[in-house]
């Protein structure tokens, strides 16, 4: 299977229990459990993250067999993290078959709905998204798409939940976090689109039609990363020392060559094992908004 340059490879979210993590994303969203171990001590710090080193983790993947991983670390809760409020990884796009069954298939216990099916206003109707957080927090957007967007190319879900295909970035400053992926990553800048976002409104207590503007960056028509204004009330994102960011923590996205990166490495890029790695080259860095970006040679 070819894994073009910016593909999604995975998204890495922290939980307060691995048992209750897999309990979500294997027993209710029928992902399959690829592995489950304790995280190394190489791997913990080339995220900047020493302390997370022998936490368990586990890593799934869609029953589809797409090279795209979601990934569980188990991590105390910070007392300061509430979702959707803070710099970084907001929430990981996931496409499913049908977004109308899960309203009612998620038990409360492991997730909360907080945005039902619905079409998007000022958008082309080619997903219908709903919202949902996860067991430690993190953010996921359920979307069932119906067609591709004029400018990226949507895939369609090949089992009841499958890949990751866009990951929602909370910028501290828009423009600087998309110059940071075309400039360092040599990704595209793609559409702009200003729509009432329901979940921002939310949560900073806005009018429900209050308007935020978005950009996507993109691999040609493959799109990649939501870059979303923030409101002036945003903050960083608060988290133990030496630990993950609470909630949506951690993208890996795929990329031709480490070395023409123009990035700054928080650790000399090197092999890890598992399976998403696949005896591959990785290293990770720190976007403009903050945010843990860790990219895999994949040639």
């Amino acid at each position: 299977m070819t894994i073009v340059h910016g593909t999604i490879l995975g998204g890495l979210s922290t939980v307060p229990s691995l048992e209750l993590g897999i309990r979500a994303y294997r027993d209710v969203l029928g992902l399959c459990l690829e592995e489950q171990g304790l995280l190394s001590s190489a791997l913990a710090r080339s995220w900047g993250c020493a302390a997370s080193a022998g936490l368990p983790y586990a890593a799934l993947r869609p029953q589809s067999g797409e090279p795209c991983w979601l990934r569980l670390v188990e991590q105390a809760p910070h007392a300061g993290f509430r979702p959707t409020t803070t710099f970084g990884w907001a929430a990981f796009e996931l496409t499913v078959e049908d977004v109308w069954r899960w309203p009612d298939a998620l038990p409360p216990d492991l997730f909360t709905v907080v945005g039902q099916p619905r079409t998007l206003e000022n958008m082309e109707p080619a997903f219908i998204p709903m919202q949902v957080l996860g067991p430690g927090g993190e953010m996921l957007y359920l979307n069932q798409v119906l067609r591709d967007m004029p400018g990226s190319d949507l895939p369609r879900a090949r089992s009841p939940v499958d890949r990751i295909f866009i990951c929602v970035l909370a910028a501290r400053d828009r423009e600087s976090s998309v110059r940071w992926y075309i400039e360092r990553l040599g990704l595209d800048r793609g559409a702009d689109f200003t729509i009432p976002y329901s979940m921002i409104n939310k949560a900073f207590g806005l009018r429900l039609d209050t308007q935020t503007t978005l950009t996507m960056v993109s691999s040609g028509r493959l799109p990649v990363v939501e870059v979303d204004d923030y409101p002036p009330a945003a903050r960083e994102r608060a988290r133990h020392d030496g630990h993950l960011p609470p909630g949506n923590a951690l993208v890996t996205l795929a990329v031709r060559d480490l070395a023409a990166c123009a990035i700054e490495w928080i650790a000399p890029p090197a092999y890890h094992a598992g399976a998403m790695y696949a005896g591959r080259k990785a290293g990770t860095a720190v976007g403009a908004a903050g945010e843990l970006v860790e990219l895999v040679e994949t040639g």
